[in-house]
């Protein structure tokens, strides 16, 4: 018969055998809540790169130079508008803890800092929680993933503009947030986008596919030189904390 101090005994060496079992690697396809996702990841190389949409893990494969070329061109035409609008900042391939099933690494983000009345906020480890104002994807090989499961999440997060450079089809889609639904927003007849989020915000979608950086920097620059970008500014100046 096993004495209660054997019980003990046998109890704290099965805790101590569990705590040393390892993390299970991450793979494609997973069904997992978003914390075990994310103690998952976090046990993962610094090599790994993984999202979860919708409940679902999705590795991502090593990018070529077609997103490189592309992603620098959005990082840089949000930086410039970040540089001139006080209260607002650009993150690069960053994840979002969105909800119980879902964080994803978008390729980048402009939020409104918290202390300006933004919507994110990072916990004590400093991790992102909620959604960005303004998420960008460029898609190559994810087109569908993008333009679907992750929009799923993306809306239901309530961002309230997502815009995906989709390189297969070379076109590129704004959405934005209405009443809880993306709807797709319209170029204007010259064929610019201008956020509705981001007064100044405009983007010369034809010059981004053709990789035109000094025309869309050009387009940019014509958004910030508004009123309405200046009473953005103002604006944002008011609501800091």
């Amino acid at each position: 018969m096993e004495t209660g101090s054997g019980k003990a005994s046998v109890m704290a060496t099965s805790l101590r055998e569990s705590k040393r079992q390892p993390t299970p690697a991450l793979e494609n396809g997973d069904q997992l809540d978003q914390k075990a996702f994310h103690a998952r990841y976090e046990a993962s190389p610094s090599s790994v790169r993984a999202e979860l949409v919708g409940g679902t893990v999705f590795m991502s494969a090593p990018l070529k130079p077609e997103h490189g070329r592309y992603g620098s061109r959005v990082v840089h035409w949000l930086v410039e508008y970040e540089l001139a609008t006080p209260g607002t900042e650009v993150l690069e391939n960053t994840s979002h803890i969105l909800g119980p099933l879902s964080e994803p690494q978008p390729d980048a983000c402009l939020i409104i800092l918290p202390a300006y009345g933004g919507r994110t906020w990072e916990d004590k480890n400093g991790h992102l929680h909620g959604g960005p104002e303004f998420i960008a994807e460029i898609s190559t090989s994810t087109e569908s993933l993008d333009l679907h499961q992750k929009k799923r999440d993306y809306e239901k997060a309530g961002v309230r503009e997502y815009l995906v450079v989709a390189l297969r089809s070379r076109q590129v889609f704004w959405f934005i947030s209405r009443r809880g639904k993306f709807r797709e927003l319209a170029a204007d007849s010259g064929g610019i986008f201008r956020s509705e989020t981001f007064p100044g915000l405009w983007l010369d979608s034809a010059a981004l596919l053709r990789r035109d950086a000094k025309r869309m920097l050009a387009v940019l620059h014509r958004g910030l030189a508004t009123p309405e970008h200046a009473h953005f500014v103002s604006q944002l100046a008011r609501q800091r904390r």
